[in-house]
């Protein structure tokens, strides 16, 4: 703003044109420190660009009970990295069909259901642990039946992780405990 105006407003509030610039960039200069201070916070704790590193354990089928065609399979997953990742699909040589990603709900009535879900994400410096009341893997049943204590290859493919092959060994539906 400039004229006698200017200079009236200048007057008025004590400050003038010198004092308007330096007030305007403080602002975006604060923010800057802020932001700054952050970064370097994070950079410090070892989180700067690391990746995900993904670590698979814990692997366990439950042995298919009657005439079930479905079973389910369970892995602990830690993402010890910077970085979000992504389980995108599992597969498993010795299976028929697809395994698929479900995630457990409650109802109504104290009744349980599935829903398939496309991938499950593992937060950085997070782990995910699977359990009939979460997320786990859908199995169909092969033709020759599994006995406890038998070993199931399973082959997990994560975003960013790649492809990381576990065996789960089968074990009996009530004989494994589900930590968080």
């Amino acid at each position: 703003m400039n004229g006698p105006l200017a200079g009236t407003i200048a007057r008025l509030t004590g400050r003038g044109p010198l004092t308007d610039a330096l007030l305007a960039a403080l602002v975006p200069v604060a923010a800057a420190g802020l932001t700054l201070a952050g970064l370097t916070a994070w950079v410090g704790a070892g989180h700067a660009g690391s990746p995900a590193r993904i670590r698979v354990t814990e692997g366990r089928v439950l042995l298919p009970t009657g005439a079930s065609p479905e079973t389910a399979a369970f892995f602990r997953i830690t993402n010890g990295g910077g970085s979000t990742d992504r389980l995108l699909g599992v597969t498993s040589p010795g299976v028929p069909g697809g395994v698929t990603l479900a995630r457990h709900r409650m109802g109504a009535g104290a009744t349980g259901y599935r829903d398939s879900i496309d991938a499950v994400e593992i937060p950085a410096g997070r782990t995910v642990a699977m359990s009939p009341h979460s997320v786990d893997l859908t199995v169909p049943v092969p033709a020759g039946a599994w006995r406890a204590g038998d070993r199931v290859s399973f082959t997990l493919t994560f975003r960013r992780g790649g492809r990381v092959r576990i065996p789960a060994v089968v074990v009996r539906p009530g004989t494994a405990a589900f930590r968080p």
